[in-house]
């Protein structure tokens, strides 16, 4: 038995003192972007994201929906592992599928197809047309399109079929897969074009369209791949991965993670030593989760890609109050970056650290990243939004989504904990978050706040931030000092002024 000499410390208990404000620190100057994978010291991270975010491996959390938004907002989405391989890779594929500024069709019909189908189909969608095919599959001849414009049930018929009313592909203008972004924006604009058409051997790969152009400039900071496809992750077990891993590689995901509570173990090392074996340098693997630099060496070791840092902070997991296992996460985080940076020193090799858990508010964020940490892994704060894959709820008149652990009864996750299939007691929880409203107006108001906390402590990057960082622990009197309260002023209250 062995008493360390500290007192296990969270995120709340510190704050940052501010440093010289140049006036190079403005908010155009200031770059969040962080590496997400292991890399040499003084070279460049083989996968990086603008936005230090990414999501938690969870069912309640991350979806294709938000694995896209998030991606083009500069973050990072990890599928959950909960599910069957199959669904897993069709999961992490439909995010592929997403290139930036190049959609994927939504509705593919044939030209016998009714116009009421059309109609129906198209309204559950937000692009507004469709691709007509030979056979009325994806992979079928192209034939045209159509959209709601082209025709009007009333004057039409419901029954009236497709191929007398689409665009034939002979009338418009479309372009090969090679097409750039910035080409197929000329070609809409010097055409006049609503849609273009992307061909590749005769079928459709993807369409352009004018409205997204405004969309085009919005996500500049989007988390693509070398053919600008949206990057997205995928959580991984260390069960079966021998089959889920390849699966996953072959959808395309660009980052994999082990999905565990505590992964200082050997058979998180089996599994990168599995992923190594079979996919040398090209295929990255993050471990965690741990809590201090021996778990940290060990995994590092191993070939973990990055290192997850946290266990039992999270806001539904009970693991602590379950198993009495644990730290707090500003301890935590404390002693695994100081392991983190004498291993560069030590082999010349950079393992970016991933903060998870302890994260109640932004300023908790911007403490993580000011201790070390190179990016955020977040489930409370997406499973709140719209895009996140859980059930809008009003109780009480208040607006809420479900969220549940992955520890808790409702994930069934039993082979997680190592409870042998049957889930005897819970390590997480099963309950509702107050809902809070767009996916990208959250994170662009959280960026904010991370540039204006880096601007008052004299920082512009992340790297300047973890060196020069100054924070002093705060005493019980200080909570209560910045605790008073006030009847806030309502809105409604407002009203007449």
């Amino acid at each position: 038995m062995k008493i360390l000499p500290e007192i296990s410390r969270t995120l709340s208990e510190y704050l940052l003192i501010p440093g010289l404000t140049t006036e190079d620190c403005t908010p155009d100057n200031v770059d969040l972007g962080a590496p997400l994978v292991r890399h040499q010291v003084g070279e460049e991270s083989a996968v990086r994201i603008a936005t230090p975010m990414v999501s938690a491996i969870m069912q309640a959390v991350s979806s294709p929906t938000l694995a896209v938004a998030l991606a083009q907002v500069g973050g990072l989405s990890f599928i959950h592992q909960n599910q069957q391989i199959e669904d897993q890779a069709a999961d992490v594929l439909a995010v592929k599928r997403h290139k930036a500024g190049f959609r994927t069709s939504e509705v593919t019909v044939a030209p016998q197809t009714p116009l009421g189908e059309v109609t129906r189909r198209l309204s559950g969608t937000e692009q507004g047309v469709a691709v007509v095919t030979q056979s009325g599959e994806t992979d079928s001849e192209f034939l045209g399109i159509i959209s709601l414009d082209d025709f009007h049930l009333e004057r039409h018929g419901a029954s009236e079929t497709v191929g007398h009313r689409m665009r034939g592909r002979d009338t418009l203008v479309t372009a090969e897969a090679s097409v750039t972004l910035s080409e197929a924006n000329e070609l809409i604009w010097q055409h006049h074009l609503d849609v273009l058409p992307v061909l590749e051997d005769g079928r459709v790969v993807s369409l352009v369209l004018k409205r997204d152009y405004q969309a085009h400039k919005t996500y500049h900071r989007a988390s693509v791949d070398g053919e600008k496809r949206l990057r997205v992750g995928a959580g991984i077990n260390s069960r079966d991965f021998k089959d889920r891993i390849p699966a996953l590689v072959e959808a395309g995901a660009d980052v994999l993670c082990l999905d565990s509570s505590d992964g200082y173990s050997v058979y998180q090392a089996r599994t990168l030593e599995f992923a190594r074996e079979e996919y040398g340098d090209d295929v990255f693997v993050g471990a965690g989760n741990v809590v201090d630099g021996r778990a940290f060496r060990y995994l590092a070791d191993a070939g973990a890609a990055f290192v997850k840092v946290g266990i039992g902070g999270g806001a539904i997991c009970t693991t602590r109050a379950q198993k009495g296992i644990g730290r707090g996460q500003a301890s935590a985080l404390l002693a695994v970056v100081e392991a983190r940076d004498a291993y560069a020193q030590e082999t010349g090799v950079y393992v970016p650290l991933c903060c998870d858990g302890g994260l109640l508010n932004d300023s908790h964020m911007a403490m993580a990243l000011a201790m070390g940490a190179d990016f955020i892994m977040l489930g409370r704060y997406f499973a709140r939004l719209d895009e996140s894959p859980s059930r809008k709820l009003q109780i009480g008149g208040q607006w809420y989504k479900e969220y549940w652990g992955e520890g808790s009864r409702r994930a069934q996750n039993a082979a997680r904990y190592g409870q042998r299939g049957q889930m005897v007691f819970e390590e997480g929880v099963d309950g509702y978050v107050p809902y809070a409203g767009s996916l990208y107006d959250n994170v662009e108001r959280t960026r904010a706040k991370l540039i204006s906390t880096m601007i008052s402590c004299g920082s512009t990057t992340l790297r300047d931030f973890h060196r020069d960082a100054v924070l002093v622990p705060v005493s019980a009197e200080s909570f209560k000092q910045t605790g008073a309260e006030i009847e806030v002023r309502r809105p409604a209250i407002d009203a007449g002024e």
